[in-house]
């Protein structure tokens, strides 16, 4: 293995695992309002076009790394919609500006 296909699956590990916390919070909390579904959406989309150059071009670590946040970013959009009806009710919502600090973490 080259160091120019180390250096691209280290950058894409990286950018990959961008998303692994808000997919683990979101299945920890089961509260998804406040992400944006058109953001996942978009991102999914531009990833597809990505990950096809990839395989047009045989470059193993921009496949890897597009289908890894693909997979991430597609379990984001699901839990967006399983978890929407868990959301709407009052219980659990903190005072405007209040938040639970080790939630957030």
């Amino acid at each position: 293995m080259n160091g120019e296909t180390m250096l691209g699956l280290v950058a894409g590990a990286v950018t990959s695992i961008a998303v692994v916390p808000q997919v683990a919070r979101a299945y920890r909390t089961k509260r998804v309002r406040d992400i944006s579904v058109w953001q996942p959406v978009i991102l999914v989309v531009g990833m597809i076009l990505w990950l096809a150059y990839g395989v047009m071009i045989g470059d193993i670590p921009l496949i890897a790394a597009n289908i890894f946040s693909i997979a991430c970013n597609g379990i984001l959009i699901v839990m967006k919609f399983f978890y929407c009806g868990d959301d709407n009710g009052a219980d659990g919502d903190y005072p405007l500006g209040q938040t639970n600090q080790a939630e957030d973490l």
